[in-house]
């Protein structure tokens, strides 16, 4: 991603909004820190990914998962070990 400093931005602001309409984002900096990243409205964000069954068939969960380890709990419960 490009990055331009303030008067540079200024002085072809027009043309890289267009850009940046287009899909090419860029960024302002000021005395070589960056400020704001100018991008398209319609572009998603991070918080905007929805990452909602990404890892689908990737795993699988045993029908008996919430009993996995129930025996050694409760001993360790019982014996006061921990």
């Amino acid at each position: 991603m490009r990055t331009f400093n303030i008067q540079e931005a200024t002085a072809h602001l027009s043309r890289l909004v267009e850009e940046a309409a287009k899909g090419e984002p860029f960024i302002i900096a000021k005395a070589g820190q960056p400020l704001v990243k100018v991008m398209p409205l319609d572009a998603p964000t991070e918080m905007s990914v929805k990452r909602i069954g990404f890892m689908a068939g990737e795993i699988e969960v045993p029908d008996d998962f919430d009993e996995m380890g129930r025996k050694a709990i409760e001993r360790l419960f019982r014996s006061g070990e921990g």
